[in-house]
Parts: C-alpha cells; structure tokens; sequence
C-alpha cells in the first residue's frame, strides 16, 4: 500500500482529533490493518468521490427486494411502534416510520455498511446508538468502523469511537439516562486484539472505560439490564476465532458474568451452568415482569447444548429443556416475553416458543403473507434478532436471513415486508434480450434474474424470478450463467461445487457436478465455486476444485485439465472449511487455449494450451487469497490478478497487471484507498477502461490502472462482490453485498475514454 500523503494525514488528524478518547491500551495487533489506517483510507475514499469527473452519473437501483436479505437488528420507537430501524447485516441502516411500508436508508453515507445492533434510548427516542460489524462469524462477515450515535432519530451521525472493536454484539443504554451507554465488543474476526470486552460511557461516549475483559480470543456478545435495578447487569462472553480454512466457536473462556455495580465489578456465574473447551455461545435475556428469573441459551458441542433458567438472579441455573434445542453459533438468541416470565422464543435456525418457562417447544411458523409477490410459503430460517411489542406481546417482529417479518397473533401469522433491497450478490451476469436481464446468485436466497430497465422503489412490484428456492425458501447460491443459445437453460451453483442446470420450461434441475474419480482423493470446491460457460461454445464448461475441469456437452461429462493448482496445504491449513481451492479462473477472449486460474491460497497458473501444461505466475504477487484473475479482452498477453487480505483482517489494496503471460506482475493499485479489491475487469469496448469494485464501492480507470477515479456517488457504502458491462446497453451492472443489483450509464466513461482518431 502507498504511503498516505501530506493531504490525507491532515484529514486523519483532524478526524483522530474530534473523536472521543480511547482507553490507552487499544490497539491493532498481528498485521491487521489499523484503525488509523482504515480513516486515512475512508479520508481519501471520501475525495476520490468529491473530485471525481464522474461524480455527476447516477446509479439505478433495479433490485431485486423479493428475496429479502439478512437483518441482524431491528429495533423500535419505545411509544410508536410503527417507527422502527432495520440493521441489514451488510445492507447499511433503515428507519420506517408507516410499519414497513415505505424506507429510508439512513447510513449510507459512512465508513461501514455492516450492522451489528440498534439501540433506541428509552428516555430520549431521538437518541438512536448502532454498533458496527456484523455479530456471525460467518466467511462474508464484515467488520465495522465503531460505534455510531444520533440524536435527531437517525438524520445525523457520528461516531463515538472503539474503532478497533470490528463486531459489536449489542448496544444498551440505561433506560433513566441517555448518557450512559454499554457497547458488548466482539473484537477482531480472524485475528486477537485487545479492543474486546464490555465497554461504558456515562458522558454519552465521549469516554469510555473498559469494564470487562477476559482476553485477546474473548470478546462480549449479549448483554441485559434488570429493569428494577439498573446497576444489575448480565452478559455473555464468547471465545471464538476464524482462518481462512476454519473457524473454532468454543473456548473455556465462554461464559455468564454478573454485575451489582453498574459494570465495576464482575463475577462468573457457574453453578449449573457448563463450562469448559465444549462450551460456545451463550445468549441471556432477563424477565421484565419478575427480574429474579433469567433464561439463557448455549451452543455447546455435546448434550449440554440447551436452554438454562435461574429463578435467584443468576446464582444457580438449571437446564429446563427436556427436548434437543439448538442454538448455534451464528443465531444464537433467546428472547423473554415481557409480560409471562414462563413465556419465551427461540430464535434460531428455527424460531421456536415455550409457554411452559423453556420445558417444551412448539415451532412458528403459521400463514405467512408477503408484501411483494413471492413463491415461498414458509418463514424463512436463521433469526438473527427480535422485538417482543412491550405494550402488546401479540406485536413481534422477527429480523433473518430472508428479511423482515412482523406478526401481531404471536407468530400464527407473518407479514414478510420484502420491499427492501439488501440482497446479497455474490455474481452477476446478463443476457442479450431486450431489455435485457440480469442473472445472479445470493447468499441464503437463492438465484434470481430480472429486467435491467427496473427502477427498485417504494410502491412498484419487484418483476424478479426466482431460477429456484430450496423448501425452506432460500438457499445459497453463486455463479448464475444463461445459455447465449437457449435463454431457458440456466445454470446455477450452490456451495462447495454444487452445480445445476435448470430447465426454466419444464421446472426440471439436473445436478452436474464432477466427481474425483474412482481411487482418487477428494475433491476440494471452493465455498462460491468458480464455474463458466465458455466464450467460444455454450456447450463447453468450466469448473474449479482444487483442480480445473472441462465439460464439452453441458456437464453431463467432465474432463480434469489441470494437476492441483494449489499449493496443497499441509496439517497446519486444514481445518473444518476446505481450503487449498481454485477461487477465479479466466478464459481469453483472444486465444482459446489461453486459461488463467487463481487459488485461495495465493497461487495464479496461466495454460496457453487449453490445460495441457500449466505454468505457476505467482512471482511477485503476494501470499494471499485470489479474488481476481482476469484475462484481457484487447491484448492476449495481458491479464490482471485481484488479490484480498480479508481473511486476515488486512484490508489493504492488492491489484496487479501483467503485460507478458504473468511472467512479471506490476502493482496498479495507484492512488486507490486500501480497500479490499473482490473484482476487476476491463470494458468490453475500450482497452484500457477498466472497472474494479472493492468492499466498499467502485471504481474506474481510463487509463489502464495509473489513476482511478470514484464511481461511488449516489451508491451507498457497499461491497461490490461482482461488476460486469453490457457491451449494447453500455452498461455497467455491479452486484452488491448487502444492496442487491445497481446499473450505471458508462457511455460517456466509455466516449471520454476512447482514443483519439
């Protein structure tokens, strides 16, 4: 990354200046990339789009919004229950104010989309606290910038610091003083840090004090207050870490912790409870119509999974489920109906309710009714937060994967207000009708495709079609291909290599996938598996394992074309998520024999004989995951290789071009601000013109990768995960993570780009 200039380091100190003061300690550690450096990069984020000679072109939001997306918070005004805040987990901050049925995004314009909690202050509704970074430790989970505080209801913001803190689990704040505020820090994903804890402002986060810590691998997750005695305060504590290749959600330092003094002091509360290496997750929540009974639930890796009750403030708990339950690590949440203390919810990856103070359960689900025309007629699984209506138990409103769903008959039936658009595009594609449409997969709501001359907007019906959904309503999808030949082939993939062709006339899938072969080891796919349709023959397709395949009749028959491409990673690399795969691969519009390939694992191989030999380019690149790789459109020996340090929480710039094969690499990140880079790719018109979406936005370069230029104004703050041109349209369409699908006009990018006669 380029050294930030003298212009930058003045805006960051200024920034640093008017921020609240951190405790001393705080701090990045093990190579992760620093808050300081995060600013200095928003900084020039920020500038990029004030001076850009672009700056007056304006997305179209074309959606879709059917399909929902992950909310994470919700929120509502403690007297008027139809004003209510939305936290997408990678989809920025909505407020309603008509019950869902109009929106207003009300944090676009800051430095993180990704929403951890919501907090509305009890004795001043104006007062609105959001923590930052996504609570699940799932591999798309991003980190945020803080803690972000309101005081007219969400019009402004600012942040009030803990900049490190990456995940925040929950915001409370003392229902008799707005100033006080608990913000319970998960810290960083992939990498220890000591900015993690149970932290406490009483000025309204111009200070904070750290008042619980347990270590650099434990942070604090949920938190509850007895609504009689606001000094008494429960919360949770979660030992958990990811790699690349795995993830360990269970640690003896996850537990309860009890205070009696307003957050001074704690003690571990045991008795009862388990403890030990199995013990993962714990959420709490208290009973506000008799405080002496709290519930908690804990993902465990044995029998010990399960719901818990104390009836003497936490002393002693007892497991009361005489069922299996299941928590999980990602949705792990237990709610108390605040008027029947032997009333509660268990949301998860089903919602589940006790009458009976957590002995038996009965699941909800009931009639479910959407908004906007929809196929699915289940809820949606994976709850990630709930309201409980504290004036009317009947009113709830459930936050999951497939969006936002309110009730007002406890559960028998759900609204499903599917009218925002925070879908989560992991690709996007187009075909050649007119208008045309636009095909892409998500996470958790399955694959899609739709008009390009859709306006998404409050009021209009969303005119998308689901290619599938799975019986729950979703699904996980990725790479979305239509036939060029035959507009009612559509292929779709789901995780780890999973791979079908559809039949859109007759409704029938065929599943595709290539195996290893008798004798041979397993293969190992990557969990969003690249997978193409050839630029020379719709019956001809490509697949990466670990190893790259060939079909030449649609999938039903596939050819390995390649040894293992990766560095086969030893005992030290291997964990519970496969790793050691093939992320990008690129075929030449120029040479039909000319294959690029790039691995999780840092590797880049280059064929130029249609895989029969296979050459390692890596050379000066470094060792971090593949994004990108990219043959050119207008010269075969250049490519382009985006690489991404996400994984290691290093969120600097990593992008490359070769001029000859990928035997030498040159750095373009130029003046780009460090942002992790997910994709390039150049214009299919103009060489030279090239296009590149970073987790926080999009970018252009008229001039082969010297200078870049800001394609984020009137977009959000928003990863792009895939960005392609249509070459009739002029078109450039970018698939968000967390704000569906945006359409820009890049005929005069693309005029202003040509070359001179």
């Amino acid at each position: 990354m380029k050294s930030p200039n003298c212009s930058s380091l003045l805006a960051l100190a200024c920034s640093l200046a008017t921020l609240p003061s951190l405790p001393a300690a705080d701090g990045p550690q093990n190579g992760a990339t620093s808050a300081a450096q995060r600013s200095v990069s928003w900084q020039q984020h920020r500038h990029l789009m004030k001076t850009s000679p672009f700056r007056g072109l304006k997305w179209r939001s074309v959606g879709p919004r059917k399909q929902g997306g992950r909310i994470e918070a919700v929120t509502a005004h403690p007297s008027h229950p139809t004003t209510f805040y939305v936290g997408a987990g990678s989809g920025n901050l909505w407020k309603t104010i008509n019950n869902g049925t109009t929106w207003t995004p009300i944090f676009d314009a800051e430095s993180t989309f990704a929403i951890g909690d919501i907090a509305v202050a009890p004795s001043d509704p104006n007062v609105v606290w959001v923590g930052t970074g996504e609570v699940l430790m799932a591999r798309s989970s991003y980190a945020g910038t803080g803690v972000f505080k309101s005081t007219d209801g969400g019009q402004t913001w600012r942040n009030m610091g803990l900049p490190e803190s990456h995940h925040i689990g929950r915001v409370l704040i003392d229902p008799h003083n707005a100033n006080v505020v608990y913000v319970a820090v998960i810290g960083h994903l992939y990498t220890t840090n000591t900015e993690r804890g149970l932290y406490k402002t009483i000025d309204g986060g111009q200070s904070w004090q750290k008042v619980l810590y347990i270590d650099d691998k434990t942070g604090v997750i949920d938190l509850t207050m007895d609504p009689a005695d606001s000094n008494t305060l429960y919360t949770t504590t979660w030992q958990r870490s990811r790699q690349a290749w795995g993830h360990t959600a269970y640690g003896k330092q996850s537990g309860i912790y009890k205070s009696t003094d307003a957050g001074q002091t704690w003690k571990r509360l045991t008795t009862g409870l388990p403890t030990g290496d199995h013990v993962g997750r714990f959420a709490i929540d208290i009973a506000a119509s008799n405080p002496n009974i709290l519930y908690a639930i804990c993902d465990c890796r044995d029998r010990d999974e399960g719901v818990y009750r104390s009836t003497d403030k936490g002393e002693t708990w007892q497991q009361v489920n005489e069922e299996p339950v299941r928590a999980g690590y990602d949705f792990c949440l237990i709610k108390v109906s605040p008027d029947n203390e032997n009333e509660i919810y268990l949301p998860g990856q089903r919602t589940y309710t006790s009458q009976d103070g957590g002995k038996t359960y009965q699941q909800i689900g009931g009639t479910i009714v959407h908004l906007l025309d929809h196929e699915s007629t289940v809820l949606h699984l994976d709850t990630h937060d709930m309201w409980i209506n504290p004036s009317n138990t009947d009113h709830l409103i459930l936050g999951n994967d497939g969006g936002l769903f309110i009730s007002y008959d406890r559960g028998d039936t759900w609204l499903h207000l599917n009218n925002l658009p925070i879908g989560e595009f992991y690709d996007v594609t187009y075909d050649m009708e007119t208008p045309y449409n636009i095909y892409g997969g998500t996470q958790d709501n399955a694959a899609l495709f739709g008009p390009s001359d859709h306006v998404a907007q409050d009021g209009t019906p969303d005119p998308w079609t689901q290619v599938y959904l799975d019986r729950w309503g979703g699904g996980d999808s990725y790479h979305t291909p239509v036939d060029p030949t035959d507009p009612n082939t559509i292929y779709y993939t789901h995780q780890f290599g999973d791979l079908r062709r559809k039949d859109m006339q007759t409704g029938k899938s065929q599943r595709i996938r290539p195996n290893a072969g008798k004798g041979q080891p397993p293969l190992r796919f990557n969990w969003m598996t690249p997978f193409f349709i050839s630029h020379y023959d719709p019956a001809t397709l490509y697949v990466g394992a670990n190893a790259l395949f060939k079909s030449t009749n649609r999938g039903d028959d596939w050819k390995r074309i390649s040894e293992d491409l990766t560095t086969n990673p030893g005992p030290e690399r291997t964990g519970n998520v496969p790793f050691g795969t093939i992320t990008s691969v690129s075929e030449s519009h120029l040479n039909r024999g000319l294959l690029y390939a790039g691995t999780d694992d840092g590797n880049v191989h280059v064929t130029r004989d249609q895989g029969g030999t296979w050459n390692k380019i890596k050379n000066q690149l470094p060792d971090r995951w593949v994004s990108r790789v990219v043959a050119s459109r207008h010269d075969e020996a250049t490519a382009y290789v985006a690489l991404t340090g996400y994984r290691q929480d290093d969120f600097s710039t990593y992008l490359y071009k070769s001029r000859d094969y990928g035997i030498s690499w040159s750095s373009i990140v130029a003046n780009l601000p460090a942002e992790s880079v997910n994709v390039i790719q150049e214009d299919p018109l103009i060489a030279d013109l090239l296009y590149v979406g970073t987790d926080l936005g999009v970018y252009v370069s008229t001039s082969g990768g010297t200078v870049w230029q800001s394609l984020c104004n009137h977009l959000p703050t928003t990863p792009v995960h895939d960005l392609t041109v249509h070459p009739r349209a002029r078109e450039l369409i970018i698939g968000t993570h967390g704000r569906s699908i945006y359409v820009l006009d890049v005929s005069k990018i693309q005029d202003s780009a040509r070359p001179s006669p």
